[in-house]
């Protein structure tokens, strides 16, 4: 039989999570999600990805919008955003743009992402911007209390739909498959190992990567994305699955009922940095005219 000075499980996790480094990357300030929120998954997940690749706090950039998924800066002690409704994507660009050193984060979600927010995705894509953007997807607008979303299925009863959501869903993978993306791959807040894992690969790719991460709202769906339904329904990729083959990805995505967890899609190709470096490296090489050859051009216009 064991002492009672014998420490217990408890304390040697805590020990674990103390001497790991990953506490260095949370704030003081304390998540205030719904208890069993599918968020507290993805605050540790980032804050394990960050770790482990070993980026610096000063080195990363964390930009929200507004939603449940807006709060997340405040929860993280590295250079945070939080910006206007749906307009995420514009900021984070900038940020990078201004100092590409930095490891940028967008954060969003579904309604922040898709409604207000969708313009803004293409074009970050299609130009490849070196950022990483998670979009919570919930399939509901939660920190409204509880409205659908373009992400809420078919049949969905809200305040907004009391006689059932008649608007076909949005499909995010195939949108981000079909705008030019990257990296994109897709996890569940309820398997938050894999999850931590993938936001891992989303951070170390060169480009822009999307994750879309499946996440219950545990207040306001008791019946459609619930923690029982996405167990019973998330699969993981084949692991015959090619990611670099688009046609097998947007075949993969099509399969909305069975929603499959992995790397999508992975592809290298220049950044948004490298197109600027590219376009400024030739500025520069070409010769500016002289001050006698522009004050001789203004004689012969003169005459």
């Amino acid at each position: 039989m064991g002492s009672f000075n014998e420490p217990v499980y408890l304390e040697e996790k805590l020990r674990e999570v103390r001497e790991n480094g990953r506490l260095s990357y949370r704030s003081r300030s304390l998540p205030t999600w719904c208890p069993g929120c599918g968020y507290f998954s993805i605050v540790e997940g980032v804050t394990n990805a960050l770790n482990k690749l070993g980026i610096a706090n000063k080195d990363v950039a964390i930009v929200s919008g507004i939603g449940c998924a807006s709060r997340f800066p405040f929860f993280l002690n590295t250079y945070g955003f939080h910006t206007l409704h749906g307009r995420t994507l514009p900021v984070a660009t900038g940020i990078k743009v201004a100092n590409d050193a930095l490891t940028v984060m967008a954060i969003g979600g579904d309604g922040d992402a898709f409604a207000i927010g969708g313009a803004h995705i293409p074009h970050a894509a299609r130009r490849n911007v070196d950022m990483t953007y998670l979009v919570f997807d919930n399939g509901i607008y939660g920190l409204t209390k509880g409205q659908t979303s373009p992400t809420s299925v078919l049949g969905f009863k809200t305040s907004t739909s009391p006689y059932e959501n008649q608007d076909a869903p949005l499909n995010p993978l195939m949108m981000l498959l079909s705008y030019g993306a990257s990296w994109v791959g897709q996890a569940y807040a309820g398997q938050p190992h894999h999850l931590a894992d993938l936001i891992t690969q989303a951070l170390a790719h060169r480009g822009f990567s999307y994750l879309n991460v499946l996440s219950p709202c545990v207040t306001f769906d008791k019946t459609t994305r619930t923690y029982s339904n996405l167990n019973m329904q998330v699969r993981m990729l084949p692991n015959d699955h090619d990611s670099a083959d688009m046609m097998a990805a947007m075949a993969e995505a099509t399969r909305v009922g069975e929603p499959a967890l992995g790397v999508y899609f992975k592809a290298q190709r220049p950044t948004l940095a490298d197109a600027l470096n590219t376009i400024t490296s030739k500025a520069r090489s070409k010769e500016a005219p002289s001050q006698g050859a522009n004050t001789a051009k203004k004689r012969a216009a003169g005459r």
